[in-house]
């Protein structure tokens, strides 16, 4: 079933039916002020935290879903009929009711028909600024005067902490009280105790937001929500758009709210504007400011392009057109969107996410979450990148979670050892190189930057750190011990166990290591990085090979785990593409192993963490039996994974599985039959049930996902095998036999490369001809000093 299809043009995803089997969602804002929007206008906004500055009330997984959010009831004067700006919340009849909804590069677009009235709803957050804009058009489609009213409403926080604000009800319901000042709402939270802008984290302090309207006339408001919805009724009838009128209550206490209403006589054919903002601070102040610099709605158009050309330069770092349409609108507009979007808030803030749990930057996704987006934004992730390396510790781990606004590096507690997960810091060298690749800056080694609890080293010195800290901490077979947690938080092979998988990341790291020392003429570096791979490369074969795959640990008494001797769990997913990607399988080994991936894992929707599932093994070790059969760690389809086994088929040439194993889980490809996936199908999600499932394809958890970066990376840099390198562009693409070619335009150091690549002999792999601006190059690495500011290449596989 389709619910809507991709205008590339646009780059926007338009939603023609409200009816989707779950909300779908659209990001506006920024870090500093960011909303969370969906197809029928649900969700919440938050300054700077998700968990800690989340002003709008938000109630997940509630009945109805997708409920409170910022929404725009109408009601006819002459009818006594109402209804919503979108579907939901009112809910009218489809058969009487149209609603279009065009989610875009940070705004989103509603748009509504419904018994002569169209109204048009663009929200978004302008550039730099802590408030977001509602702009309105009504216009009246029939041959009589139309006399109407408009109540904006926005259900509001009693305290800006997310845990306080939903759980501690005995405590909210005495904080909020709301004025209205020349017609906009002050919100205020905790107003008889200091505001404390310095102290972030501080959850009682005084706070205010505000609500306005441009354009049109107050002419009401309520700000208690029990005035405004009326006793035991809900969203869909609001009693004071039911009758008509406002009550004009003022909260003191309790639950606080904000509608503004306004009347609107509508001559037939005519059309209406006026703007709707929200935002932080106080309304005789921050409020007022706002209406000044909005006063016509003509500034919000304004606005509105300015946002579009901002994202649409981002994305503009790199474009392809391939014989796949549903591939182009991903790598073109949501792919890396999706990307930049996981970049910004990690797992802070989304429809599943709370902020109660997981705010601030988890240190391994945040590091992940890099590797697709340094080509859209290189200063913003270097700075993101010397943040994280800053949250290493001066052992060589890394602390769980970093505050960026409130992270003080050299003065933060260093975490206890057993709260250390081995594999954080490795993920470093994924990181840095990608960035010095693409960048060219290759004195970022030299970088001098501080531990987070004491001391400070070179950038060099750190991945130095981070390699030593699982050398320290290796098991009997001499493989890196598991702590906490590797990869895999349901595998908890603890100090005396041992994760494969960490040992090829350190496999990884080692090889990263010694070829960045051989750069900088560390040469004393290089010897002692290669004598350590020489000895992990003996333990690995020894002991992680076994016989058909590799192995995915071991426990502290030597119990394997990922074996064909394990009744559960015989066979691992990521430990196979990893020892592709590390290099630590032979060629015979790595086509093997992934030759049981596809015999063993493979299924219509992705590739399984693993299988069988788990039941009976120790679940002290095994947390995944906590969950169903074929959901999430035990044996579900992880789709953060997806990506490493389509780099791992490129690199062995296999060019048709490669975009087999792609297409099985790319979100565009279910668009037409959305009904299985459920979610979202312009974003990638973190986790699909697999085959044990009776739900077998459905998804979950979409848009904040290492499954984002993984898969932009993985089509761009080794499906289309665009590849930056320090001295240029090498390029490498490992496509489908029947693909005859395909064209890629890339930003590359301040230089435009438009790049044609022909497959005349249906080859899925290999280059025979590199031809830039009419000169043949040698082999297929183009020369970033022969790039000038426009360039041609026509490259020929075979």
């Amino acid at each position: 079933m389709q619910y809507g299809h991709f205008d590339d043009a646009a780059r926007e995803y338009v939603i023609d039916r409200p009816d989707t089997p779950k909300a779908w969602s659209n990001y506006l804002g920024s870090t500093e002020f960011g909303s969370i929007i969906t197809n029928n206008a649900g969700g919440y906004s938050f300054y700077k935290s998700g968990g800690m500055g989340r002003f709008v009330r938000f109630r997940f997984n509630s009945i109805p879903m997708d409920q409170p959010g910022r929404y725009l009831y109408f009601r006819d004067h002459e009818t006594k009929d109402f209804w919503s700006a979108s579907w939901q919340p009112v809910g009218k009849p489809l058969d009487k009711y149209r609603s279009v909804c065009r989610h875009g590069t940070a705004y989103t677009v509603i748009t509504s028909k419904y018994r002569g009235i169209e109204s048009e709803v663009t929200y978004f957050v302008p550039l730099g600024r802590r408030f977001e804009v509602w702009k309105v058009r009504v216009t009246n489609t029939t041959r009589k005067k139309r006399t109407l009213s408009a109540f904006t409403y926005l259900e509001y926080a009693g305290n800006w902490s997310a845990i306080d604000d939903l759980l501690n009800i005995q405590y909210v319901q005495y904080t909020a009280q709301i004025k209205v000042v020349d017609g906009i709402i002050d919100h205020g939270t905790n107003i008889h105790i200091p505001e404390m802008p310095d102290q972030f984290k501080e959850k009682d302090q005084g706070r205010h937001t505000f609500q306005a309207l441009v354009g049109a006339k107050v002419t009401g408001y309520d700000t208690d929500r029990e005035m405004f919805l009326g006793p035991y009724r809900t969203y869909a009838n609001p009693i004071a758009v039911e009758k008509g009128r406002c009550s004009n209550s003022l909260a003191y206490g309790d639950n606080p709210c904000g509608s503004l209403q306004t009347r609107l006589t509508l001559n037939p054919g005519q059309t209406r504007e006026f703007l709707v903002i929200a935002g932080i601070g106080k309304a005789w102040e921050e409020g007022k400011n706002a209406v000044a610099e909005y006063s016509t709605p003509s500034r919000a158009d304004e606005e509105l392009e300015k946002i579009k050309t901002h994202w649409h330069a981002k994305l503009g770092a790199f474009s392809a057109r391939t014989p796949d349409p549903e591939l182009n609108s991903t790598i073109n507009t949501w792919g890396i969107y999706n990307s930049l979007i996981t970049f910004a808030w990690s797992r802070a803030a989304s429809l599943i996410y709370s902020g109660i749990d997981r705010d601030g930057l988890g240190y391994r996704d945040t590091v992940q979450d890099f590797m697709g987006v340094f080509q859209s934004i290189p200063e913003e992730t270097r700075e993101r990148l010397e943040l994280m390396i800053t949250g290493q510790v001066s052992t060589g781990g890394a602390m769980p979670c970093v505050m960026p606004f409130d992270h003080s590096p050299g003065n933060e507690p260093a975490p206890r050892e057993e709260e250390y997960r081995s594999d954080d810091s490795l993920w470093l060298f994924n990181a840095i190189p990608a960035y010095v690749r693409e960048t060219g800056d290759t004195s970022f080694y030299g970088k001098v930057l501080p531990y987070s609890d004491r001391g400070e080293d070179t950038v060099f010195g750190h991945m130095k750190r981070a390699i030593r800290f699982s050398l320290e901490r290796s098991g009997g077979h001499g493989l890196p011990c598991g702590l906490r947690a590797d990869w895999n938080d349901c595998l908890r092979f603890g100090h005396h166990g041992e994760s494969v998988f960490v040992a090829l990341q350190l496999r990884l790291a080692l090889k990263v290591y010694i070829e960045t020392a051989d750069f900088l003429g560390e040469s004393g570096e290089s010897q002692w990085a290669r004598e350590a791979l020489r000895t992990l490369d003996g333990n690995i074969q020894n002991h992680a090979w076994d016989g058909r795959w590799f192995m995915r640990g071991y426990r502290y008494d030597g119990m394997k785990f990922g074996s064909n001797e394990c009744p559960e769990g015989k066979i691992f997913l990521n430990m196979q593409t990893w020892a592709v990607l590390s290099g630590a399988a032979s060629p015979e080994q790595a086509e093997s192993a992934m030759a049981s991936v596809n015999e063993r894992l493979a299924t219509p929707y992705g590739l399984a963490l693993c299988d069988p599932p788990f039941a009976e093994t120790d679940y002290n070790i095994v947390r995944a039996a906590l969950f169903n059969h074929g959901l999430k760690e035990n044996a579900g389809i992880f789709v953060h994974t997806q990506g490493w086994a389509v780099m791992a088929e490129c690199l062995l040439g296999h060019g048709d599985q490669a975009y087999r194993d792609l297409r099985a889980y790319l979100p565009a490809a279910f668009n037409k039959k959305a009904e299985i996936r459920e979610i979202e199908p312009y974003v990638l999600c973190q986790s699909t049930h697999s085959k044990q499932s009776p739900k077998h394809g459905v998804s979950r958890i979409p848009w904040l996902s290492g499954s984002a970066t993984w898969t932009y990376y993985a089509i761009t840099q080794y499906m289309l095998g665009i590849q930056p390198e320090v001295e240029g562009l090498r390029i490498d693409p490992c496509i489908p036999k029947k693909w005859k070619g395909f064209t890629v335009e890339r930003i590359f150091r301040g230089n435009k490369i438009r790049i044609r690549v022909e497959n005349p002999n249906g080859v899925e792999k290999g280059v025979t001809r590199v031809v830039l601006n009419g000169e043949t190059i040698e082999g297929n690495l183009i020369p970033v000093l022969k790039m000038k500011a426009g360039n041609d290449a026509v490259v020929t596989m075979g």
